[in-house]
């Protein structure tokens, strides 16, 4: 009897223990649950890491593009400067050199040997079902992308900015919904906006027309994403389409107008994606590839050179920011902002991602999800003007990235002088959320999650970037550019990039089993002349613009 007592006791022991495990175990999987943490990626664009202060660099950019040290056109950035201190940024991280293949690289964790976005003008094409050549998608070379990778481990997606998905069904990358500027994709011509700089052709001449003004100008082909942005919905649970055009509501529509800004509007609908999902129980990954530190055409000043259209006017007062509601008036070409809206320039459209920045810290206080949530601010490539497309030594590669993850237990803290690459963010996401990334899938990022919350010393012992067939590469002691030129970086000049270049021929040279590690490296990824395009039996999904107005 008494050993028939001692088993019931027991069972009923075990019984309650696990009546608490499972209660943990529920409790564990709420929004409070650190395996399942809120991501957010904000990839802003072409900002080198020089323009960010806490780099420390002695130059940056001025409103002309090119080279100051005047601190009037220097960021002022307390918020990331904040992230920084608590988080950690990284003094050495890489893109490519110019938009379509860093944003490959970052969407795919991989370099374009394998998914042969080799530079803006040089993708890599496929044929399609029909025959027909086209660009070869993302979503076809490198299924696993960053959208479909939080997916799997059940979280909601949002993508929101800029796309730059040449050739590519945006639906596909998987992101359940999204806010897309310019969401040009498939559409019919914007009923809501006259800002574009469009091709036409006059009397048999091709030109650029401002449609805004009908004036002819010298610049390039867009739509604006700035104000009186090109906005459309992808998957908005109260649109009508798939895509569709935004305002889409007769509210929208008589608040839409010259006051309208892009970057605004982009958060907004974050921030009520954030709401609805939080609301859910359900983790979320954003994904927002913001225009801003991109040049753009400035429609309230046809006729200025500057490159970078001004933004609301802010002021940092007390520890938070006060923004200036915008008030401009006007038409054609002719507009007042009655001192609501900054002048030109890189650095105020820095301190507007800044201010977002707050914006999104602010959100996740008030929802009581910081304590969860991994905050990552990134740029594409260089500073146009300076590095964009530059393949000499770093200045078109080297971007800033910062990591605030406020509640988690992390290693690191502030400055880490270590190499990271773009590549990295998606098998970070990876190990963050336990995703297993089949082992025969080729994955050139790594994981910087054991870095960050072990007490492991280095990351990775070499970055790589890309333009077109030019190779770069890089350790902690010595440099490959595009160029086929060698620099020492052992130590950062002031202005982040006047590295020493090491001679040619140099006798009995100190950098030779240096240079020698990285050359090897090299031929694994020098495709470009001998596998540019799809290979002869890949699958392709290439949809024309026809084809996607349809659905």
């Amino acid at each position: 009897m008494n050993i028939l007592k001692n088993k019931k006791r027991l069972l009923k022991i075990v019984f309650t223990v696990s009546l608490l495990a499972i209660s943990f175990h529920s409790f564990s999987k709420t929004k409070k649950d650190k395996n399942k943490p809120n991501i957010i990626v904000v990839f802003a664009d072409d900002i080198s890491a020089r323009e960010i202060p806490i780099y420390g660099s002695s130059v940056w950019s001025p409103p002309e593009g090119g080279n100051t040290s005047d601190t009037n056109y220097r960021a002022k950035t307390p918020v990331m400067d904040k992230m920084a201190k608590d988080g950690c940024w990284f003094s050495t991280a890489w893109g490519a050199t110019v938009c379509s293949p860093s944003r490959a690289m970052m969407m795919t964790g991989r370099y374009a040997h394998l998914h042969k976005w080799w530079h803006n003008g040089d993708l890599g094409r496929g044929i399609n079902e029909k025959g027909k050549k086209g660009i070869w998608p993302l979503y076809e070379s490198c299924p696993h992308t960053i959208g479909f990778v939080a997916k799997k481990a059940g979280y909601a997606t949002y993508w929101a900015g800029k796309t730059q998905m040449k050739g590519s069904d945006v639906r596909l990358f998987g992101f359940d919904e999204g806010c897309l500027t310019p969401g040009e994709q498939g559409a019919e011509k914007n009923p809501y906006t006259d800002f574009v700089v469009s091709n036409k052709v006059v009397n048999g001449k091709k030109l650029l027309i401002n449609e805004d003004t009908g004036k002819e100008v010298k610049y390039y082909a867009q739509t604006g994403w700035y104000w009186k942005p090109h906005i459309r919905l992808m998957n908005h649970p109260a649109a009508s389409n798939s895509l569709e055009w935004w305002p889409n509501t007769a509210e929208t529509q008589n608040d839409f107008g010259l006051n309208t800004y892009g970057p605004d509007v982009e958060l907004d609908f974050i921030f009520d994606f954030m709401d609805r999902k939080n609301k859910e129980d359900k983790p979320f990954f954003i994904y927002h590839t913001s225009h801003l530190g991109h040049d753009g055409w400035d429609f309230f000043n046809p006729e200025t050179k500057n490159k970078w259209p001004g933004t609301p006017k802010l002021e940092w007062k007390n520890g938070k920011y006060i923004r200036t509601t915008p008030n401009v008036t006007g038409d054609n070409g002719v507009y007042d902002t009655h001192g609501t809206v900054t002048e030109s320039g890189i650095h105020n459209q820095i301190n507007y991602l800044d201010y977002q920045l707050w914006q999104y810290i602010n959100k996740l206080k008030e929802m009581q999800i910081e304590d969860n949530t991994i905050l990552v601010f990134c740029a594409d490539n260089g500073t146009s003007k300076y590095g964009k497309g530059s393949q000499e030594s770093q200045k078109g590669v080297h971007v800033p990235l910062i990591i605030y993850a406020p509640g988690f237990e992390l290693t690191k803290q502030g400055k880490q002088d270590i190499l990271v690459n773009l590549s990295d963010i998606l098998p970070t996401i990876a190990s963050i959320t336990g995703v297993k990334i089949p082992d025969d899938y080729e994955i050139n990022g790594v994981s910087l999650w054991p870095y960050l919350t072990t007490n492991q010393t280095e990351h990775r012992e070499w970055i790589y970037a890309y333009k077109k067939n030019k190779q770069l590469i890089r350790n902690n002691k010595v440099l490959h550019d595009g160029d086929g030129k060698w620099y020492d970086v052992r130590e950062y000049p002031d202005d982040l990039i006047s590295f020493p270049i090491i001679p040619k021929n140099t006798s009995a040279n100190k950098y030779k089993v240096e240079q020698e590690k990285l050359q090897k490296i090299l031929p694994q990824f020098d495709l470009h002349e001998a596998e540019h395009d799809a290979p002869k039996n890949a699958k392709n999904k290439i949809i024309s613009d026809l084809e996607l107005n349809k659905k």
